[in-house]
């Protein structure tokens, strides 16, 4: 008579199963509560503990350790294991039932402490899923509730066939390895530093928590593997390309797009989420109700609102809707069909704002009831509602040829950065509030990043945006065609050094004022003098900001 071990924390049609086994003459064996749970429902079983002739002992801790069942598992199909077993008095178990302590559920609970979790780290359950996915060609592994109906659909046509026994098994070693991966990340971070964001004293005046410390160094030291562990969200239509198939994962069980909720429009697809992320991690970089709009994943228009209070005048824009038309107007052109971040609650004024744009997404923490029945609307256009304004994990990965590439995220100037006048003219407040922008947005430009951008009326917003060129002169040339007469009076961010003196000049006839910078360049020197000829205010900062 065939043998099952039935040992599982959640029953979710453990009673069916259980009798579908015996309609089919097999022996139950089970431990604790599931022994329970089946003679509540008048199936015949077998404690664990009469099996082996060993109690449970520790309060529970050891129930399903012993040579009992693991021999019995592990034994092959050969004369000499089943000979072993029969003088010990044993017999083969060929299938096992099995589920673990709900360990990711316990330490995803605000109030959960260390011993909760300890006390969730299954040792039996573990053991039973490796040794019977290991003897797969005769033991079959269900380790998932929605696998019962099939395995028992098999043995009544004859057996469980050896590739779905295969298909079982791997499905057990990839749920030992992500639950094994969940306690090293937990027990890694337990007390570990918090690590906040440089801008994160911004946002604490709106209330919001700086960026908590992510996964421990794994992998941060020579010798150290780094383990990644992600859960499938969607299978996307399709990846950049048609012809290109791809998957979102999040590092959150049950998370949703970059940690969000889609609230309308079609799927999401591979380049919209690109695109969200890239407006996201630029827009939550400012303090002030700002917006961000990307496209191909290069920000084309940036604006921060500041001084006005919202409601002021019948004829002011609020902060959001009036930042939303400053950064439209960096390159409206190719707004159409962008994706848009703000980083405050998008209301019906900005949605009235967008008039006739084509925009594929929006992503802003929260979308007010007005706005919501203004959007819905355009049937298409997702919307996506993000949790807060944290930018996590705290590190990026990228795939090279039979690598990944690691480093922690640019979050903008370290603390300590001062920035330096080197120029014969300081800039003026306005220039500076400008530089201090346009040296933000820069920083989400791809390399080589050159932004231009000017005070409006209650704000600072680009009005031209270069990059992604191998020559910063491009970049300096396609962000002064972008703006075309409103660069007279902008200012200059370079996220990197000028290692010639042309862009600065390229600059100057453009009608830039001021100019914010690394320094560091064996030329600077040179820059600095066409500068001072122009009357052009010069700012170094020791820091670049290269996004390749």
């Amino acid at each position: 008579m065939p043998k099952a071990i039935l040992s599982v924390h959640d029953k979710t049609e453990l009673i069916p199963f259980a009798r579908g086994l015996r309609e089919l003459g097999w022996t139950l064996i089970a431990s604790g509560g599931t022994a329970r749970a089946l003679r509540e429902n008048a199936i015949p079983v077998t404690d664990v503990a009469e099996y082996t002739q060993s109690p449970e002992i520790l309060g529970g801790r050891v129930k399903t350790l012993h040579p009992a069942i693991h021999g019995g598992l592990l034994a092959r199909s050969t004369e000499h294991d089943l000979e072993e077993l029969q003088q010990l008095n044993w017999d083969y178990i060929d299938l096992v039932a099995v589920n673990l302590y709900p360990f990711e559920e316990t330490i995803a609970r605000e109030n959960a402490t260390l011993d909760d979790a300890i006390e969730n780290i299954d040792i039996g359950g573990v053991t039973l899923i490796r040794a019977a996915a290991k003897n797969f060609q005769r033991v079959t592994l269900v380790c998932d509730p929605n696998d019962y109906e099939n395995v028992l659909q098999e043995l009544r046509e004859g057996g469980v066939k050896e590739t779905t026994r295969k298909h079982l098994a791997v499905k057990g070693f990839a749920l030992t390895s992500q639950y094994d991966t969940a306690i090293l990340d937990y027990l890694s971070n337990v007390g570990a530093e918090v690590h906040p964001r440089p801008y994160a004293g911004d946002l604490a005046a709106q209330g919001d928590l700086a960026a908590q410390g992510d996964l421990a160094a794994q992998g941060d030291h020579k010798g150290s593997p780094l383990q990644i562990r992600a859960y499938p969200v969607q299978t996307l239509r399709y990846g950049e390309n048609p012809h290109q198939r791809a998957t979102l994962y999040s590092f959150t069980q049950n998370g949703g797009a970059l940690g969000g909720r889609v609230l309308q429009g079609k799927e999401l697809s591979y380049n919209n989420l690109l695109d969200l992320d890239a407006a996201w991690r630029a827009v939550v970089s400012f303090a002030e109700p700002s917006i961000v709009i990307v496209k191909h994943l290069s920000p084309c228009g940036m604006a921060s609102a500041t001084n006005l209070t919202p409601n002021s005048s019948p004829t002011r824009r609020g902060k959001l809707a009036s930042a939303f038309e400053h950064a439209r107007a960096s390159d409206p052109i190719s707004a159409f069909g962008g994706v848009i971040a703000a980083n405050r609650a998008f209301d019906a004024e900005t949605a009235n704002a967008l008039g006739e744009l084509f925009v594929e997404c929006i992503a802003a923490p929260a979308f007010t009831a007005e706005a919501r029945e203004i959007l819905a609307k355009r049937k298409n256009l997702r919307l996506v509602e993000m949790p807060d304004l944290e930018i996590e994990p705290c590190y990026e990965l990228r795939t090279i040829t039979r690598g990944i590439l690691k480093q922690d995220v640019d979050f903008g100037d370290p603390s300590e950065t001062e920035w330096k006048v080197i120029s014969k003219r300081a800039p003026s407040d306005e220039e500076l509030r400008a530089l201090k922008f346009a040296w933000k947005a820069c920083q989400h430009v791809k390399s080589n990043a050159i932004v231009f951008a000017r005070s409006f009326e209650n704000g600072v917003a680009t009005v031209g945006i270069g990059g992604g060129q191998p020559n910063r002169v491009d970049c300096v040339r396609i962000a002064a065609e972008r703006a075309g007469e409103k660069s007279r009076g902008a200012v200059l961010a370079s996220d990197a050094f000028f290692p010639f003196p042309d862009s600065v000049q390229l600059a100057a006839d453009a009608g830039i004022t001021a100019i914010v910078h690394p320094g560091g360049s064996v030329r600077d020197a040179d820059s600095l003098a066409v500068a001072d000829a122009n009357n052009i205010a010069m700012v170094v900062t020791g820091v670049r900001h290269f996004r390749h």
